[in-house]
């Protein structure tokens, strides 16, 4: 880790890096926005696999004093991960053979025939404890009437993957064991949210005559403001929301996977202690004596001793890790590998063949209705995840490798 504190920061930047000549230009600059804003407290931070977002870097985290800002919790509201591990060993899978090709082949199109992807959602109403006890409270969130006909809405997609880099894996780690990951969030929902509280902030700004130019596309919101509090109380219907989607999609791998086992292997699959966690969303936390509102963009909380996940790219490695509480990040961690190449940069470096045959060299099974976007997604897009941790060794302990042995993409 080093430290950026120059003539272009009013706060230091602390990165988790080597050295500022792997920071890309767009995304330094991006940090030097943050560390100028009035109402940071302590300092910014970029995780190892920092790139350029939208006003913020993602793999960047802020702490800060009585705000919020929409855009430094992104569009994605509560996207993170879910993994559970299973007693199963992988070479017990891999020679066993159905009338849908190898177990895992089998696995995979189940799977795809269960959870819709990309842009798909259900037919029918799912059922959502989250989304039932919004109506019930349905006086919270009426003020917003461009928000609130979306709870109707969000219940066609509960147990939904979604597009981009969200993705269903079946997974080896280093003892041969199978586990299940899942990386997705509040869907179309939290975007919804972002984007229009981050208009309504700038609508404000501009009456404050804030001292945060609008070109930083970082306008705040108060938290004892009316519309701040709105803000929260959508973010947190949407980090719930994002919760239970992943916990859904994990019940419909978990029942995939068992019934495959029970009617190839004929016995049940014991299943491991779940861990479902969020890196994009804000929380009041307390750090150096202060209660602030920690943002995690692309950001993965690891306090001391908690269990989380870190995914790399798909035919890469992957983490469970457990966090070491170190307060100079506000106990946060990398959420991922970090993109070394934008979606259109990796479809014009790599080619949809090159990718599936490197997929197909590792043995990996790909389950994804559209192969022609692929390499948006392909491990040569990404940043080396080991190198990636190496930087963090200070922040989690990795308890868990885990190789990819079958995905499904949107």
């Amino acid at each position: 880790m080093f430290v950026i504190y120059d003539e272009n920061t009013k706060m230091p930047i602390k990165v988790w890096l080597d050295q500022k000549e792997q920071i890309e230009e767009s995304c330094l600059e991006q940090a030097y926005h943050l560390a100028n804003l009035p109402f940071i407290h302590k300092w910014v931070c970029l995780m190892p696999d920092t790139h350029t977002g939208m006003g913020m870097p993602i793999g960047g985290v802020i702490a800060t004093k009585q705000v919020i800002i929409p855009n430094a919790v992104g569009v994605d509201i509560g996207c993170g991960m879910n993994f559970v591990s299973t007693d199963l060993k992988v070479e017990e899978l891999r020679p066993v053979m159905t009338g849908n090709g190898t177990l895992i082949q089998a696995m995979i199109s189940d799977i795809m025939r269960n959870v819709p992807t990309g842009f798909a959602s259900h037919r029918d109403r799912q059922p959502s404890e989250v989304l039932d006890r919004a109506l019930g409270e349905a006086e919270r969130y009426e003020k917003n009437q461009t928000l609130f006909p979306l709870i109707e809405d969000a219940y066609y997609q509960v147990g939904t993957l979604g597009g981009g880099n969200h993705f269903i894996e079946l997974q080896e780690d280093q003892d041969g064991y199978l586990g299940i990951m899942i990386h997705s969030g509040s869907r179309h929902f939290g975007k919804r949210i972002c984007d229009d509280y981050h208009q309504k902030a700038r609508v404000l700004n501009e009456r404050w005559y804030s001292q945060v130019p609008d070109s930083y596309r970082l306008a705040f919101l108060p938290v004892e403001t009316e519309e701040g509090q709105e803000y929260i109380t959508w973010m947190n219907l949407a980090l719930e929301y994002a919760f239970e989607n992943r916990a859904r999609m994990m019940e419909r791998v978990r029942e995939v996977v068992d019934s495959k086992v029970q009617k190839y292997l004929c016995r049940p699959v014991e299943f491991g202690q779940e861990i479902n966690c969020h890196h994009n969303y804000a929380s009041l936390e307390n750090h150096y004596g202060e209660n602030v509102w920690v943002h995690r963009k692309g950001a993965t909380r690891v306090r001391d001793g908690e269990l989380a996940v870190i995914p790399g790219a798909m035919g890469s490695y992957s983490y469970v890790v457990r966090g070491k509480g170190n307060p100079e990040s506000f106990c946060s961690s990398s959420h991922g590998a970090g993109r070394a190449y934008s979606r259109k940069g990796a479809m014009e470096a790599f080619s949809c063949e090159q990718v599936i045959l490197d997929l197909r060299e590792q043995g990996v099974v790909l389950g994804k209705n559209k192969k022609s976007d692929v390499a948006e997604e392909c491990r040569f897009a990404y940043k080396d995840i080991r190198m990636v941790m190496d930087q963090q060794e200070d922040l989690v302990e990795p308890v868990r490798e885990l190789k990819t042995v079958g995905v499904v993409k949107g």
